[in-house]
């Protein structure tokens, strides 16, 4: 699997260990940078892997900031991007088997590395379920298209 992977300042040295764990599951994981420390607007980041994963230069798409909040508020506002917070091993279960999130956004300030790295391998194990988490999902889509506006 391809995977675009992005962080601010605040998730930089997490985001270092994500991709590490990814490339040594087999996935072809790509750093979006930032590349330090230093201090950056997360929104530049989170749009730049959103844009990745939307254009199918990637499979999914994983955020790091100090909560991942302000990552998936961004992430979100690209069309095709159901990006989520998680902040448990079954909440990125959840993400996926519910909500066919094609991004994780986690808080790096909040979550250690070993966490982190059981996530990532639930989120991208787990199947989306269907049934009637698909009708949901579409709803979902058709807001997006619709630009807010949810038809029945």
């Amino acid at each position: 699997m391809k995977i675009a992977v992005g962080s601010d300042h605040g998730g930089f040295a997490r985001k270092a260990d994500a991709l590490d764990f990814l490339r040594s599951e087999g996935h072809r994981a790509f750093d979006m940078g930032t590349h330090s420390e230093d201090s950056v607007d997360y929104p530049d980041f989170a749009l730049a892997v959103a844009k990745a994963v939307a254009g199918r230069k990637a499979d999914r798409g994983v955020l790091l900031c100090g909560t991942g909040i302000g990552m998936a508020m961004a992430a979100n506002k690209v069309p095709g991007i159901r990006a989520a917070v998680a902040w448990s091993v079954e909440t990125a279960r959840l993400a996926s088997e519910h909500n066919k999130a094609n991004v994780l956004c986690l808080g790096a300030r909040q979550l250690d590395a070993g966490l982190i790295r059981e996530m990532l391998k639930v989120w991208l194990s787990t199947p989306f379920g269907g049934g009637r988490h698909e009708k949901r999902v579409r709803k979902i889509m058709r807001m997006e298209k619709d630009r807010g506006r949810l038809s029945r």
